[in-house]
């Protein structure tokens, strides 16, 4: 690839609860956006650095059509709070206090949830061994794996564990273990998980294809719903996690997933050579 390809190319850098993305607005440019970008841009050394990294492309029947990339440069069909970063940076934008995002997941109705807050609806969630996908017909309340984890589908897979310590597990160990377990055929984001009290959870999250990260918009969904089907929990969840604080409300209409953004800086991506 010429450097020509690559230079110039202007993005956004935002997070929601520490959870960290480029965001490239080709709305405005016509950047061409390949693996090999992604991972040069993904390099926290070398790069940019980020847990995805979402293209905002024009769309007929939505605000805007959204593409996750991880930092692997494999996609990623959801990102939660990529989703709700960039329905904040619209509906600043636009003055709008609601909208709806395309994504691989479908049209999610996005909106203004206060107080700086921003409310996505992530749709409904699959529990389906096929939908998730499993490389096998397996229980998904109950998956063959040792610490009985729960798997969920919220556009791209999960495997929630609910332990007596989130704190205690060895993220960096077991996190990549899960992630590439022969019962995921496309890999899988991993969740620990433990009840501090009635409707409240403490999470951790390994991401696939990314590692560690301090939030997980979809994760956090997938937990409270594994949560809600486990009989842990009621609809409505609060989950604590490295970042902060997320909230999950299971509605007959999907999962709505509501939390803080935060556009941190502009710039442009110069990665001449590549």
């Amino acid at each position: 690839m010429a450097a020509t390809d690559i230079i110039g190319i202007p993005f956004m850098k935002m997070h929601g609860l520490g959870n960290d993305f480029v965001v490239v607005d080709r709305r405005q440019c016509g950047a061409r956006i390949t693996p090999g970008l992604v991972r040069s841009v993904g390099d926290r050394r070398r790069g940019v650095g980020f847990d995805q990294l979402a293209v905002i492309d024009p769309d007929q029947g939505a605000a805007a059509r959204l593409t996750f990339f991880n930092p692997d440069g494999s996609v990623s069909a959801a990102c939660g709070n990529a989703t709700r970063c960039i329905a904040r940076h619209l509906m600043n934008e636009t003055g709008q206090d609601a909208l709806t995002l395309r994504t691989e997941r479908g049209v999610l109705a996005c909106e203004d949830a206060g107080d700086g807050m921003t409310r996505v609806n992530m749709g409904a969630p699959l529990t389906e061994w096929r939908d998730i996908p499993l490389a096998q017909d397996a229980d998904t309340l109950h998956l063959p794996l040792d610490g009985d984890p729960v798997a969920t589908s919220m556009g791209n897979p999960h495997c929630s564990f609910f332990v007596e310590d989130a704190e205690a597990i060895d993220l960096a160990s077991r996190g990549p273990e899960v992630e590439h377990h022969p019962l995921f055929p496309e890999r899988t984001n991993v969740q620990f998980a433990n009840v501090i009290g009635k409707d409240h959870l403490r999470m951790r999250v390994w991401e696939r294809g990314t590692g560690t990260t301090p939030a997980s918009g979809s994760s956090s969904c997938a937990v409270a719903v594994a949560a809600v089907r486990r009989g842990l929990s009621g609809r409505s969840v609060t989950l604590d996690l490295d970042g902060g604080r997320i909230w999950v409300d299971w509605r007959e209409d999907g999962v709505w997933m509501t939390g803080p953004t935060t556009h941190v800086f502009d710039g442009q991506i110069r990665l001449e050579g590549i």
